[in-house]
């Protein structure tokens, strides 16, 4: 059996819709971010969440080697963010400037003031996932920082949803 072609499988995985986040954290004063789509919930007892972290991706090293961090869930008015916190090769220094951020009251990590959902969490366990960590967190605390719909990413757009 011939295995599919990365390109093809990229093409059909886009097709699942999923919400953008941004996981950020903290390194002796300076927060650090990165937008995730690979996020979601693993268990209610305990509170257990997931995301997936690019292991060439500087940012992989950096919230590894941190004990907590936290989950903005981004409404649908966050494109710029969404994609600024995409960037490869952003400054580090400075990388939050110009974004209304509050530390969270749990962790210290940044939580976006924009963002529909916030989790401040504990790293639970990480898993080898091939080129991505597979990064387990404890919930420690949950906040509504705002009011909106979630920000969409579909077949390689932001989308948002319609109202009714």
């Amino acid at each position: 059996m011939i295995p599919p072609d990365p390109a093809e499988f990229r093409r059909v995985a886009g097709r699942f819709t999923t919400g953008i986040t941004i996981v950020t954290t903290v390194v002796e004063g300076v927060p650090h971010a990165m937008t995730m789509s690979a996020f979601t919930t693993v268990s209610l007892d305990p509170l257990l969440v997931l995301f997936c972290a690019e292991k060439k991706a500087r940012f992989h090293d950096t919230v590894l080697g941190r004990e907590t961090w936290a989950v903005s869930i981004l409404g649908e008015h966050s494109e710029a963010a969404s994609s600024w916190f995409a960037t490869r090769g952003r400054p580090l220094e400075g990388q939050l400037d110009g974004w209304a951020t509050h530390p969270g009251a749990v962790t210290g990590a940044p939580v976006f003031d924009e963002a529909i959902g916030a989790l401040e969490c504990r790293t639970h366990a990480v898993h080898d996932g091939g080129d991505h960590s597979i990064v387990v967190g404890e919930v420690l605390a949950v906040s509504l920082p705002s009011e909106g719909g979630p920000l969409l990413y579909d077949r390689g757009a932001y989308r948002a949803l319609k109202p009714e």
